[in-house]
């Protein structure tokens, strides 16, 4: 049944993403757990405990919205239709607007110049858009573009099928937990440690499928390679600061033969990451549409994986 589930709410997403009058009338999921991790962080973290209080009350933070996160899809699974929580999964998913936003970046370059690419990438990434030219926009957006695919679509999509509404809205709660709290900072170091190191955790199967699917998505688009996007992976992902986003950014690097990631400046500070793939890296708005393609395209195959997988189910 979860794997059903998950296949109707991908479809759904596909189709129509979230409606936005839907968004104006009640807002998104993130939105609501969001509320809960902000009274959290309002409540338990404060300047005045110790270390080891802050790191103990982000424990409980964790523990909180895990717990509630599957008491609520646990309710909503006996009390509704199966094809009603698709629908409610649905919302759980990005795939419509992340190719929507990095679209948006390529067609910033192209119509208004560098100063409004830098406008449109600074809509989904960190670093001081002031410090990138035309390359370094498109190497921004395309690095988003991968890093999202992975926890933005993969992720949610994969524990939809492996533990159903419950999981999904879980792993959605410690995906949101750690964009919101779980930061290197004096504020949150202690308490957003645990929601950062299961936001690790969590994402771990999702990193290496979304660099499977992009190795298979590349040999669908022209110039595109498996092997490199292969090789890429076995050479540069562990080097990634992060334990999970060196999965799909250097699979995307290598299978449009690019160079991912490297040197960049956060809040004013060079933060000197390692590259992603050996290939260039003057990436031009062609290389944003290509690795739209691809991501298009690796979107399609986890669908007909599950597809499959849905049939056998029903077959047996």
């Amino acid at each position: 049944m979860s794997v059903e589930l998950a296949l109707i709410a991908v479809a759904l997403e596909a189709i129509v993403g979230y409606p936005e009058p839907v968004y104006r009338a009640i807002g998104h999921p993130v939105t609501w757990i969001g509320r809960l991790i902000a009274w959290c962080d309002a409540t338990w973290n404060s300047p005045d405990q110790t270390a080891d209080e802050r790191r103990l009350w982000g424990v409980a933070t964790l523990v909180l919205l895990l717990v509630v996160s599957a008491m609520v899809g646990r309710l909503l699974e006996h009390l509704l239709p199966m094809v009603v929580c698709a629908i409610l999964a649905s919302s759980l998913l990005a795939q419509r607007s992340l190719y929507r936003h990095v679209a948006d970046v390529a067609d910033a370059l192209e119509t208004g110049g560098l100063d409004a690419g830098r406008t449109a990438v600074s809509m989904i990434v960190g670093r001081d858009p002031e410090r990138l030219d035309g390359a370094g926009v498109g190497r921004a957006a395309i690095e988003s573009l991968a890093e999202n695919f992975s926890d933005g679509i993969v992720a949610p999509l994969f524990w939809l099928a492996v533990a159903g509404l419950p999981g999904g809205i879980a792993y959605k709660a410690v995906n949101t937990a750690d964009s919101m709290i779980g930061h290197k900072s004096d504020k949150y170091l202690e308490f957003g440690w645990a929601s950062a190191r299961f936001d690790d955790l969590v994402n771990l199967p999702a990193s290496r499928l979304a660099a499977l699917w992009l190795m298979v998505a590349a040999a669908f688009v022209p110039g595109g390679s498996p092997q490199r996007a292969w090789a890429a992976v076995r050479r540069d992902a562990k080097f990634h600061r992060s334990p999970n986003a060196g999965w799909p950014e250097a699979a995307m690097a290598g299978a449009l033969g690019l160079k991912l990631n490297g040197p960049r400046v956060y809040d004013g500070e060079v933060v000197d990451d390692p590259y992603m793939g050996d290939g260039r890296s003057d990436v031009t708005t062609a290389d944003i549409r290509a690795a739209l393609k691809l991501y298009r395209i690796a979107c399609g195959a986890q669908i007909a994986v599950l597809a499959i997988l849905v049939v056998l189910s029903l077959a047996s």
